[in-house]
């Protein structure tokens, strides 16, 4: 099987590369990636050389590229967007670019050669925010709520695969997953930055009161999903993936992270809280499980001192990225007044 994987280069998508040509060494991966601020080629050292390997270096606005480089193929599994909220707030436009004309630009080029499959990764936030006092979670009725420029143009980009489906006949999936977190993330994630923080003998920002929830998803878990989804040959379905089974606060997850690495609570420093910060999330992921037989099989603990253990031994992968990003932390993580 030929398959582009768009945004490979990035967190989720380099470990999703990673993890097929380990799974399925037959098939042929072509990775297209603009090669953004969040985009690490470092990431796929281990895999660069290998005659099932390609990368191209595009942007999925690039109409023309995009057009090119999926002729041939039998599936898409598209990653790539713009995906970090406070980036959203700052700078919308790139986001509705991005996430929402690159994704037109992919569909169309997959209707018009005849690409056999469409998986579209997405997100739980494009639901909005549940309220901290309920056992309520996001389900496939849920109506989406989008409250932020990155969650609205996410949402965007859910209607318009779906729309592809009905009108052109476009064969899809979408997963909308919750938050990942593991190795080769970008370190101004809440896990990373926090680890890396600690690393650093700096504060740990936790933004507002700490109490907002969500759903964490060990990286290999969402890939191992998104297989089970790809390989069930389901067409014109949505799963969601989540990876908790009970409602885990930001500031529990800090306190967690620092217990594991051997500091007090002293090290947590309260900030100025995000505009529009939805207060919690939470994934019912029994469809999955249900049809495909698919459930996390890595605990928050263990993802966490998997986590901690692989940024503490790839200082030299995330501490460039840091500095070269000093200024966008000092802007975003500021001392409540």
């Amino acid at each position: 099987m030929r398959i582009l994987v768009t945004g490979g280069a990035g967190f989720i998508g380099s470990n999703f590369i990673l993890y097929w040509l380990k799974n399925h060494p037959e098939d042929e991966i072509t990775n297209l990636d603009a090669l953004t601020y969040a985009g690490n080629l470092a990431n796929l050292k281990s895999v660069e050389n290998q005659d099932n390997y390609t990368f191209v270096h595009g942007n999925i606005c690039d109409r023309e590229l995009v057009e090119k480089v999926t002729q041939n193929m039998d599936l898409i599994v598209h990653f790539a967007a713009e995906s970090h909220v406070d980036r959203s707030i700052l700078n919308p436009e790139v986001f509705l670019q991005t996430n929402v004309l690159g994704t037109f630009n992919l569909l169309e080029a997959a209707v018009k050669n005849k690409v056999a499959h469409f998986h579209h990764i997405s997100t739980d936030e494009v639901f909005g925010s549940l309220p901290l006092e309920t056992t309520e979670k996001f389900t496939l009725s849920t109506k989406y709520d989008p409250r932020s420029p990155y969650s609205a143009s996410k949402a965007s980009s859910d209607h318009l695969v779906r729309a592809y489906g009905e009108t052109y006949g476009l064969s899809y999936t979408i997963t909308n997953c919750s938050n990942n977190y593991g190795p080769f993330q970008f370190p101004e994630k809440l896990f990373g930055l926090a680890i890396t923080n600690i690393i650093e003998d700096k504060k740990v920002p936790v933004y507002g009161d700490g109490l907002n929830v969500r759903d964490w998803l060990f990286v290999t878990d969402h890939c191992a999903a998104i297989e089970a989804v790809i390989k069930s040959a389901a067409h014109d379905k949505t799963y969601l993936v989540g990876g908790l089974k009970k409602d885990v606060s930001n500031l529990e997850i800090v306190r967690l992270i620092l217990k594991l690495m051997g500091k007090s609570e002293a090290e947590i420093e309260f900030v100025q809280d995000r505009p529009g910060h939805d207060r919690r999330y939470s994934v019912d992921w029994s469809q999955i499980n249900q049809d495909l037989g698919w459930q996390p099989t890595v605990t928050l603990e263990e993802g966490l001192q998997q986590t901690i253990n692989w940024y503490q031994e790839n200082r030299s992968w995330w501490q460039p990225l840091k500095d070269k990003t000093a200024s966008f932390f000092a802007q975003n993580y500021k001392k409540k007044v």
